[in-house]
């Protein structure tokens, strides 16, 4: 027997979040009456983690679902929701709900209009869209935006995929985006130009060099905060970091520079912040800047 209050659920569309998090919806017994698939990828996915849920065009999944979930792409949001508006797709009490981070309910105004319900559900994580997310969401939060007599609501379908649901309010959206894009998009950058580096000084597996070394920075930077930060730049150590910047000075010479950019722009805001905690003295803290200076 069906629990009460499930619903049936659509899809749009199957990648690697969408259909995690229908795949999560149905462990929690709703129904996935439809799913989007266009791509030979995104179909492959919906077979693994949705199997048996028929693969449908999209005005046809939102005539069939009591919840819709819109899992594309931030600039593609707007423009599906007012075109399904224009087709007169949308259903009174129908709930619809996206996973972008950038967007609170303010873009589905045309899902509102039809009288329908608008919430903003996403998901902390980053995915590959294979069964092992599904795992990730027990560890993982939402950042939730949903008018205050449904916010209930969003945060309940979060509990049920074994997620923690956080409010963000709609004016904030934008800014919470950019945290966790800052935080998790930038660290991707940040290895691979530490691996690329240690790669071109001989070190054959830089994963493992990196890795433990890594993994107990952000353990402690999470436990700690910014307490949690060493190194030559907190410890005012002028001579290293000048070091460091005229070696990138010669490492990135002909090419492209990220390298160099990153290191100088990182090492500039490290140097700002760690002279606020009181780890840096502002005599040190123009040391620091001069050496970063240097050669520019």
């Amino acid at each position: 027997m069906a629990k009460p209050g499930r619903l049936g659920v659509g899809i749009i569309s199957a990648g690697k979040v969408g259909a995690v998090l229908g795949a999560a919806l149905r462990a929690a017994e709703h129904a996935v009456v439809g799913v989007s698939a266009v791509s030979e990828a995104s179909r492959d996915r919906a077979e693994a983690l949705l199997p048996g849920v028929p693969v449908l065009e999209i005005q046809e999944i939102v005539e069939r679902a009591e919840l819709v979930l819109l899992a594309v792409p931030d600039d593609a949001l707007a423009g599906l929701v007012d075109g399904l508006a224009k087709l007169g797709a949308w259903q009174p009490g129908q709930l619809v709900a996206h996973t972008s981070g950038r967007f609170g309910v303010g873009v589905l105004r045309p899902v509102r209009a039809a009288g329908a319900i608008p919430l903003a559900l996403h998901p902390a994580m980053t995915f590959t869209g294979m069964s092992l997310d599904l795992t990730r969401l027990l560890d993982c939060t939402f950042g939730v935006t949903a008018d205050a007599a449904m916010l209930p609501i969003a945060q309940a379908l979060v509990v049920e995929m074994g997620a923690e649901p956080v409010a963000i309010a709609e004016a904030d959206r934008t800014l919470y985006h950019t945290a966790l894009a800052h935080g998790s998009n930038h660290l991707v950058t940040l290895v691979a130009q530490a691996s690329q580096l240690l790669r071109d000084v001989g070190v054959d597996a830089p994963d493992r060099m990196l890795g433990p070394l890594l993994r107990a920075t952000l353990e402690n930077a999470l436990a700690s905060g910014e307490a949690a930060l060493t190194g030559p730049v907190a410890r005012g150590d002028v001579g290293t970091v000048a070091a460091h910047a005229e070696a990138l000075r010669e490492y990135d010479a002909g090419t492209h520079g990220d390298v160099l950019e990153a290191y100088l722009a990182m090492a500039r805001a490290t140097a700002r912040r760690a002279e606020t905690r009181g780890l840096l003295k502002p005599d040190q803290l123009g040391a620091i800047r001069s050496a970063l200076e240097e050669g520019e």
